[in-house]
């Protein structure tokens, strides 16, 4: 059994810009709460990009964040150019924290939204996608990024929101993708969502293609409850639900892990207001309640958030929410901080207050294994670059074929244009030609072959992509890109 009068170690770092200013707010508030935390500062960001450490992270922070499992981070300055890393990214991805959940509420009228009944938790794929950060420069004209999706990925982070929706007394989950397109990778995402979505039969779940369902998350936010969406779509709704609820600067998140996790405000580190006590500390002190929820300390966390509710009912505000004639008080950061402890024990009297005996942690089984497929090998896709026509470049390659490989297709940026392309369709000098066996199997030695015929005949490619089905089914797109 814990000792509920211990002091839990957490990792803490300042950060740059405004940072220093917004940690300092909240850990007053936090302490004068009644937290008990062993701070642990680590040095992170510009200073320690500067030493020649390309994430911004020195070996010894890395020792402190696996020792305490808990970090309260204040936003970082990135270096412009190449050669530096994503702290963020480097952090989340090391340590395994696979969920962010970012809530957004709005607490009108004493902040301006248009969307008064806005209460909407978005929870984020924070490994996998876009993210993985894995580029190529390819030809003189085009660049790649691979988007990569795991099942296991996939599994993790659509049961974490089916739990944490339960746990919150959540009334449904609703999944964001755009496997219209996308029909492997976000298809994968979406069948995992229903697949795991049959466990939970006492919430609402319904799928939105992601264009139409950022509209109506900007029109009717009321529609959603808990969302739950790839890294990249997660990092754009999550920030346009915080500015429709009423401000960037008043949402915090939370990314959690198996063993580790990280509390942060969602915005930068907005280095023009360094130093100005001008900042908004909001949403970084909801991080920090958060963080005290998840390290067991419930009554901490909510005193800090009643009391900092009670401060906006007041109409003391910084500057970015500050409405004439609405707010009372103009403050700084600083005072903002000294304005919630000062409240500290009291209750908002027209904004719901908020109780944390009542949400249950939950711990999350390991991805159910599942037997292999049967794969085969049934072709290759050879991508080319090439400064001509398609027929041209076809007439190159049919000097290549030889053995049971011939082609079949050649696409630009994803448009079929050989055979039977449109002249009027643009090209540029990144080609895939795709070579199949009628669809039976082909060799590794097969493959091979071809490229080494390839490189013979002076056809510039780039990589090849294996073409396979898996229990028959293929594991490729099949037709024209849209």
């Amino acid at each position: 059994m814990s000792n509920p009068t211990a002091f839990t170690p957490i990792t803490v770092a300042h950060g740059d810009g405004i940072g220093p200013e917004i940690m300092q707010a909240t850990l007053d508030v936090l302490q004068a709460a009644g937290a008990r935390l062993d701070i642990e500062t680590i040095e992170i960001g510009q200073s320690v990009y500067a030493r020649g450490f390309s994430a911004g992270i020195a070996p010894d922070a890395w020792e402190s964040l696996r020792r305490t499992r808990v970090f309260l981070k204040a936003p970082i300055t990135t270096p412009q150019g190449g050669g530096f890393k994503s702290l963020n990214v480097t952090i989340r991805k090391s340590l395994g924290l696979f969920a962010n959940v970012r809530p957004t509420t709005a607490y009108a009228p004493f902040v301006a939204t248009r969307h008064p009944n806005m209460d909407v938790v978005i929870v984020r794929e924070n490994e996998e996608d876009l993210y993985a950060g894995i580029e190529h420069r390819q030809t003189d004209q085009v660049f790649q990024c691979l988007k990569l999706v795991s099942r296991p990925g996939c599994e993790r982070i659509v049961r974490y929101a089916f739990e944490y929706a339960r746990a919150n007394g959540r009334r449904k989950v609703s999944c964001f993708t755009k496997d219209n397109i996308m029909k492997l990778t976000d298809g994968l995402f979406h069948e995992v969502f229903d697949e795991i979505g049959l466990e939970y039969p006492e919430l609402e779940k319904d799928h939105w293609i992601v264009d139409i369902g950022a509209a109506r998350l900007a029109d009717a936010p009321e529609t959603f409850d808990v969302i739950v969406t790839p890294n990249l779509y997660g990092d754009i709704l999550s920030d346009i639900a915080a500015e429709i609820a009423g401000s960037v600067g008043l949402a915090g998140s939370a990314n959690v892990g198996q063993n580790v996790a990280m509390f942060e405000a969602i915005h930068g580190s907005a280095p023009t207001l360094a130093g100005l006590d001008a900042a908004n500390p909001s949403g970084l002190m909801l991080a920090g309640v958060m963080m005290l929820n998840h390290i067991g300390q419930p009554q901490a966390a909510e005193r800090v958030h009643n009391a900092w509710l009670a401060t906006l009912e007041a109409g003391v505000h910084t500057a970015d929410v500050f409405q004439s004639g609405q707010s009372a008080q103009k403050v700084g950061t600083q005072a903002f901080a000294q304005s919630v402890i000062e409240r500290l024990g009291c209750k908002p009297q027209r904004l719901a207050p908020v109780s944390y005996g009542a949400a249950k942690p939950f711990a999350l089984p390991a991805p159910k294994p599942r037997p292999p497929a049967h794969k085969q090998t049934v072709g290759v896709d050879l991508f080319v670059q090439f400064d001509g026509a398609p027929d041209a470049l076809a007439q190159k390659l049919s000097s290549i074929q030889n053995g049971p490989l011939s082609l079949k297709m050649i696409t630009n940026r994803g448009v079929k244009v050989w055979p039977d392309g449109l002249p009027e369709t643009f090209c540029t000098d990144h080609w895939r030609c795709r070579f199949m066996n009628g669809g039976g199997p082909v060799t590794l030695s097969d493959i091979v072959g071809l490229s080494a015929r390839a490189a013979d005949a002076g056809v510039d490619f780039i990589k090849t992509e294996h073409l396979c089905t898996f229990d028959g089914v293929p594991g490729f797109s099949l037709g024209q890109g849209q």
